[in-house]
């Protein structure tokens, strides 16, 4: 580097070098086992807002997992993986908590999506590049891979089809092909650590998946109903007692959710069988979504404050207009992801407009009830600039 020029580069093995460096620094702070579950959720709750329930079972597990990993095989209790399973509607934060709790782990963790999943031999994703998903998570190193975790994102959507009448290609065969990954399988994938080509690296490397915690989500839409049907089933006769749920809502519905209900709704029994752990995730209330607005420190609205203010204007949103766009949201049925999307449809114009206007001038931009409602959006005002006076 020279004359001000901010180019630069890094080697492989400094690289690697800074990685180790970081997990060291971690190892000192927590430990061996990494974080304990009460230090993972107050990580978890900078960014996550609510989902207690869903949180502390996820961090019992991955600790647990680490745990697992430290227990020698010979002559020792052997540890069996408590695989996950995250129901919740859309927007509730399952893809959100894994995405954050991949920042605080001293495992690698790698996100699949299981909609683009079909069987072999069939156009689409196979379901073992998620190994190698992970495998590059893990900065290719073997060891690390075969114990970090997976989370498998719409897990629901391939769910058996009823229809028999054609070849259910994402469905129970997909499932069926991550059984085995889930149970403990070896995936064979390319060896891409070194890119020079060294005689002595092996093209191909083996990946063992027994010691891989698997986490599963999907909203489940419909399970609901299958619950329902199940508790409010009643004996055949007269003075028959009938039976049912204290409360039809969606959410204490999911609540007594059981392995039987998932296989009705079309998970094959061995895949419910290896996730004996399941955590829900609630719906949103508006006033919850008011909170996601603001509180964490990644907050849509604190984002939003930093675009603006990178254009030197500060950003003004009333308490009302926080709470209307959080109805919004919440009629919309699309949870915590729907705010972004209100928020960038309020926001455009300011966004657009804003670069063009004269430097050298305070501006501030206004977003009102009113404007929420109308759909009318923020407007900019410009912002009076006082004079210091000095003391008389």
């Amino acid at each position: 580097m020279g004359n001000g020029s901010t180019d630069a580069s890094i080697c492989e093995e400094c690289l690697l070098l800074g990685v180790d460096v970081i997990h060291a620094e971690q190892v000192r702070d927590y430990g061996i086992l990494g974080p304990k579950p009460s230090d993972l959720c107050a990580l978890l709750d900078q960014y996550v807002i609510g989902q207690d329930a869903a949180k502390r079972i996820i961090a019992v597990a991955v600790y647990n997992h680490r745990k697992r990993l430290q227990v020698k095989p010979e002559g020792a209790t052997e540890l069996d993986k408590s695989n996950i399973l995250l129901i919740g509607p859309t927007g509730s934060g399952k893809t959100f908590i894994m995405q954050m709790l991949a920042r605080s782990l001293l495992v690698p963790l790698a996100i699949a999506d299981a909609t683009s999943l079909t069987e072999a031999g069939y156009v689409g994703d196979d379901v073992e590049n998620i190994i190698g998903k992970l495998f590059r998570q893990s900065d290719f190193n073997v060891e690390k891979t075969q114990q970090g975790i997976v989370y498998i994102d719409e897990i629901d959507k391939i769910a058996r089809k009823t229809d028999n009448t054609r070849r259910d290609v994402g469905g129970e065969g997909v499932q069926q092909a991550l059984l085995k990954l889930i149970e403990g399988t070896t995936v064979t994938l390319p060896n891409k650590s070194n890119v020079r080509n060294s005689r002595n690296i092996p093209e191909f490397v083996e990946i063992d998946t027994k010691n891989i915690l698997f986490v599963c989500g999907g909203a489940f839409d419909g399970l609901d109903r299958v619950i329902h049907a199940r508790t409010t089933r009643s004996s055949i006769g007269f003075g028959a007692e009938l039976r049912g749920p204290a409360s039809t809502s969606k959410e204490a519905l999911f609540g007594l959710a059981e392995p039987e209900d998932l296989i009705q709704f079309g998970m094959i029994p061995e895949i419910v069988g290896r996730l004996p752990v399941i955590a829900r995730c609630e719906e949103s209330s508006v006033l919850g979504l008011v909170d996601i607005l603001t509180k964490p420190k990644n907050s849509l609205l604190r984002q939003f404050r930093k675009l603006f203010d990178m254009d030197g204007a500060e950003l003004d949103v009333s308490p009302e207009a926080l709470l209307a766009i959080a109805e919004k949201a919440f009629a919309r049925k699309l949870g915590a992801r729907g705010l972004r999307s209100i928020l960038e449809e309020l926001f455009l114009d300011a966004q657009f407009e804003l670069p063009s206007l004269p430097r050298g001038e305070k501006y501030k931009i206004v977003l009102t009830e009113d404007a929420v409602l109308s759909g009318h959006g923020a407007i900019i005002e410009s912002v009076p600039v006082l004079k210091s006076v000095s003391a008389l």
